[in-house]
């Protein structure tokens, strides 16, 4: 299959490809599409043959839930059976936005996106160019993020490229994306706000709209056996080739902690790479090569950090770094869904600095 790679620098002008990929969405088949926090791999949301594609082209396990891309509030109730006050509340302040409810589904939502559940997560994205290939589409799109399952997402449309090339027909090009970490996913089915997945909607700002007392964390993000009800919850995600090691702990402490490891890899004969801030990159410029750095931004820059993390950790792909030593950092606010993928890409492998 031969894919097409279409940059899209204005909705209007452009309906014409737009309308191409609706069709291409109407008639079974997939098109990925930039959004503000990763590139998605949409199918028709409707269609439970056209999402079994999406796991056949990323070798994604069937059971780990889709979410659906909706273009505007009627497509909302479209899908789910009840948008209980706490969703509406969340819909008002925060959509479209990087956010997705867990909403209890209707029937026409196909049990191949819900992982068997009675619940489906539903996201309103913010970017032009996912919405208005929705609205040409007329359908909720089912998409995760567009790469091989457990790879880094891909926050470009080359990142796409390097893994879905000759397994889908079209990548809409829509520049970097904004924020650069999967949405956050909250369950809204019950009384409180439960977070599922961290993201650029965070606890705080969820907190400040409901009350402190009406949000809680998902036993399953602090190691918890749990019947997964969103993606990412049980699957290791966001991997880069080679084994990735987190050093966690004060800031003022990581260049030494990172100097230590380096030095104890070396001797063994291993080629390290680091995936790490500014000021600790500054500090390791005489162990490592400066082509085996990725520079992820400023130590308190968390808004560059997520943005950049999917990018650093895809960058060694095709270097020869065997083993990889990468930065943790606070989980306030965004550092939560930051910390959260790098756990999941280190498979919690950590060190304390």
């Amino acid at each position: 299959m031969d894919t097409r790679i279409v940059k899209i620098e204005d909705v209007k002008a452009q309906k014409a490809t737009l309308q191409q990929a609706g069709e291409i969405l109407r008639q079974g088949g997939l098109v990925a599409f930039p959004t503000e926090t990763v590139y998605g791999l949409g199918a028709n949301g409707l269609d439970g043959d056209a999402c079994g594609r999406i796991y056949d082209a990323k070798g994604r396990p069937s059971d780990n839930p889709l979410i659906l891309h909706v273009a505007n509030r009627s497509m909302v109730d479209q899908v789910a059976v009840q948008v209980t006050p706490l969703a509406e509340k969340l819909l008002a302040a925060f959509c479209p936005g990087p956010i997705t409810l867990i909403l209890k589904r209707r029937a026409l939502v196909p049990d191949r996106i819900t992982g068997g559940l009675d619940t489906v997560g539903v996201r309103m994205p913010e970017n032009d160019v996912a919405r208005a290939m929705i609205k040409e589409a007329g359908v909720p799109v089912a998409a995760p993020s567009a790469n091989i399952s457990g790879r880094p997402s891909p926050t470009t449309a080359a990142a796409v490229a390097r893994d879905m090339d000759g397994r889908i027909p079209l990548i809409l090009d829509g520049g970097a994306c904004r924020f650069g970490v999967e949405s956050t996913i909250v369950d809204c089915t019950g009384s409180k706000a439960v977070i599922l997945r961290p993201g650029a909607v965070t606890r705080e700002m969820l907190a400040e709209l409901i009350g402190e007392e009406a949000v809680a964390l998902d036993p399953a993000l602090v190691g918890a056996d749990a019947v997964p009800k969103a993606p990412g919850m049980k699957y290791t995600h966001y991997a880069p080739k080679a084994p990735l090691t987190l050093i966690e702990g004060m800031p003022t402490r990581m260049a030494r902690a990172f100097q230590r490891e380096i030095g104890r890899l070396q001797a063994e004969g291993h080629t390290v790479g680091v995936i790490a801030s500014h000021e600790v990159l500054q500090e390791l410029y005489d162990l490592v090569p400066a082509d085996l750095m990725a520079d992820y931004g400023h130590q308190q820059d968390l808004p560059a950090i997520a943005a950049n993390i999917y990018e650093a950790l895809r960058s060694f792909d095709d270097k020869p770094a065997d083993v990889l030593l990468g930065e943790g950092t606070t989980e306030d606010g965004l550092g939560l869904a930051i910390m959260n993928r790098l756990h999941k890409a280190s498979g919690f492998r950590t060190l304390m600095a």
